[in-house]
């Protein structure tokens, strides 16, 4: 039986489309991988299915869209690496993936690019929407009258008629952010709790999962009321800043989106004396850095790269091989974070 890309790509423990890279020399891959990933190809004796490949080209051309929201954030930034690695994927079988990059999280500027993808003759759509009724209403027309199918990415919109949603189970998280709190608070007090944009379904689902559950595990500390940074540092250091002066019982901070480097500058720089736990969400950029120096007890992780690649593949399937996705909610892993086992980011 002849040797298959994806049987090369477990053996190297990388991407099909990596492997594809190297074995064709083209796109960026680190020389010593690419050596690695040949010396596994000729171990295993593979020999290139030329006819197999052209026989995919043959089929009808695959064109597949992608949009992404709040693209400028570090975590975004891997999510677009999932999706790179898809493209190759796709493009490698006579496929084309077009991605849309949109730096903040805005509702009309996610419709233009839904409006330019149609026009570009795409045939499906990934997306990580925010919560906006004229955007739910413009997902149920491509899938209703332009009969464009659509999955969901980090990002959900349930009531909608999207396909299906590959991302975090936020609630999950954000219960989970609840019972990593009562492990470390031990007296009574105040939580404050920082989020992003107000319209982004992940992580007010996070804030959400996160005050149920602990009204439910810790009736006797008090969540005050959520506030949203917009992903602005700046704005997330005075809103520490005055949760820490108008509540003098504060014993933590969850924060369920990207704002840990102002929120730990604000304890760190005018309130060393103080005692105040942090959770946050997601392992990169600073987040990582903060809880490195202890300044934040737990990091809350989930796949960014998974749930980039997954989409595309999905709607690969389906367009290519007419295969519907096995399951509505392709959930990733929550995975906890302490200082102590970050090995594979040092």
């Amino acid at each position: 039986m002849a040797v298959t890309l994806q049987q090369i790509a477990e053996r190297a423990g990388v991407s099909r489309g990596t492997v594809d890279r190297a074995l064709n020399n083209r796109g960026r891959i680190r020389t010593e991988l690419a050596e690695e990933i040949k010396h596994i190809a000729e171990e295993m004796g593979y020999r290139p299915n030329r006819a197999g490949r052209a026989l995919a080209m043959a089929k009808r051309s695959v064109r597949i869209g992608a949009i992404v929201q709040e693209a400028s954030t570090p975590f975004i930034q891997e999510v677009i690496k999932g999706i790179e690695s898809a493209k190759d994927e796709v493009e490698y079988m006579g496929g084309t993936v077009l991605v849309k990059q949109i730096a903040d999280s805005n509702a009309q500027k996610t419709i233009r690019a839904m409006e330019e993808l149609r026009a570009e003759d795409v045939y499906a759509i990934a997306i990580n929407p925010m919560q906006d009724q004229e955007l739910q209403k413009m997902i149920d027309r491509f899938v209703d009258e332009y009969n464009i199918p659509i999955v969901t990415l980090n990002t959900d919109l349930p009531d909608t008629k999207r396909l299906c949603y590959v991302g975090q189970n936020s609630i999950e998280c954000g219960r989970a952010a609840a019972g990593l709190m009562k492990e470390i608070i031990q007296e009574k007090g105040s939580i404050a709790v920082v989020s992003g944009y107000p319209g982004n379904p992940s992580v007010t689902g996070r804030v959400i999962g996160f005050m149920q559950e602990m009204k439910v595990i810790c009736p006797e500390l008090t969540v005050l009321e959520p506030r949203y940074t917009f992903n602005n540092d700046k704005m997330a250091e005075l809103m520490a800043k005055q949760f820490m002066f108008e509540n003098l019982d504060l014993r933590a901070i969850f924060i369920s989106s990207h704002a840990e480097i102002g929120v730990c500058r604000a304890l760190r720089e005018h309130f060393p004396d103080r005692d105040v736990k942090v959770i946050a969400c997601d392992i990169l950029g600073d987040a990582r850095t903060e809880l490195m120096q202890k300044q934040v007890s737990f990091l809350l992780e989930e796949d960014p790269y998974i749930q980039g690649f997954e989409p595309i593949m999905i709607l690969f399937r389906l367009l290519f091989d007419g295969k519907s996705p096995e399951k509505e909610f392709e959930y990733t892993d929550i995975i906890i974070r302490t200082k102590y086992n970050l090995v594979r980011y040092l």
